[in-house]
């Protein structure tokens, strides 16, 4: 027991179920300044780690799937421009063949790089070079002056002609409408009569008085003038900048008219081609042998 004249001390001014409050001066404050910095810390310490695993991821995408590509000249104009980014599909041509009318990034051959529509120079300092490399594959400094960007007007077995009565290119004997061409633009100053080879691709600009494409007098050494197909880096679908003119890259409706196509060149047609007497003849060989069968069957004695 206490005394009147005895005061309660800390404990036992404490009454049951009251909690201790903080007051200023504690270690509350000092202990949340100091998980802050190791959070701050932390993060920069793993930034470079970020950084390292997204341009691996961007790598690999380009590599892959999608590139950006930057239009390095007047090639393609109006449909590009210079300064034009646009987004490559790199893997579409790994499930299909290229078709006429689609415009595809490609690297030159040989006698392509020995003329290129515009000169890359990269920065001699190493570092400048690595970041303009980056820059370059992320589509936002120039490419290489090894690639190209045309157009597609024909693919292997086709019968590309300039030009008709009426100055237009024809493909297979059928005449392609351009309104993609730029504006007074001829289709073509030169006349050209190719077939294309199998596995390779007839390749134009847009810009015809500005383009060096497979009617260029030094491309004709090789193959005509004509690119492999096995040197397609993709397709480009789409145009990213400037955003005022995003938009799809479509191919133009006049690919798409009836009898263009070379007949029965692909693999699938000639093979259809072969199919169909076989299957015929397996089917009448098939129903003699089932009239034969059914005649010694009657002519059996019943036993």
């Amino acid at each position: 027991m206490t005394s009147p004249d005895e005061t309660p001390g800390p404990a036992a001014a404490a009454e049951p179920g009251a909690t201790a409050t903080e007051t200023p001066g504690t270690d509350a404050t000092p202990a949340a300044g100091a998980k802050h910095r190791r959070r701050r810390g932390s993060f920069w310490r793993e930034l470079p780690f970020l950084i390292l695993i997204a341009l691996v991821l961007a790598l690999l995408i380009k590599t892959f799937l999608v590139q950006a590509f930057y239009i390095p000249s007047g090639s393609m104009q109006n449909t590009l421009q210079i300064g034009d980014r646009v987004l490559v599909n790199k893997l579409i041509y790994r499930i299909r063949d290229v078709h006429r009318g689609e415009i595809i990034v490609f690297r030159g051959p040989t006698s392509w790089q020995d003329s290129p529509e515009f000169t890359a120079t990269p920065p001699s300092n190493p570092i400048a070079r690595f970041f303009h490399d980056i820059g370059s594959a992320l589509g936002v400094a120039a490419p290489s002056s090894k690639d190209f960007i045309k157009r597609v007007i024909g693919v292997g077995g086709d019968h590309v002609v300039c030009c008709d009565v009426q100055g237009r290119i024809t493909v297979n004997g059928r005449p392609l409408v351009e309104p993609y061409l730029y504006p007074g633009a001829r289709p073509s100053d030169s006349n050209f009569d190719v077939t294309v080879p199998k596995g390779r691709l007839w390749v134009m600009g847009d810009h015809r008085n500005s383009s060096a494409d497979s009617r260029d007098p030094s491309h004709q050494a090789d193959h005509n003038g004509t690119i492999p197909t096995g040197n397609v880096i993709g397709r480009a679908f789409i145009k990213v900048w400037p955003i005022g003119d995003w938009g799809t890259l479509p191919v133009p409706s006049t690919f798409h008219q009836k009898g263009l196509a070379a007949a029965l060149t692909s693999p699938l047609g000639l093979g259809f081609v072969g199919a169909v007497p076989i299957t015929m003849l397996r089917r009448r060989t098939r129903s003699r042998r089932t009239r034969r069968g059914a005649a010694r069957s009657r002519r059996r004695p019943a036993g």
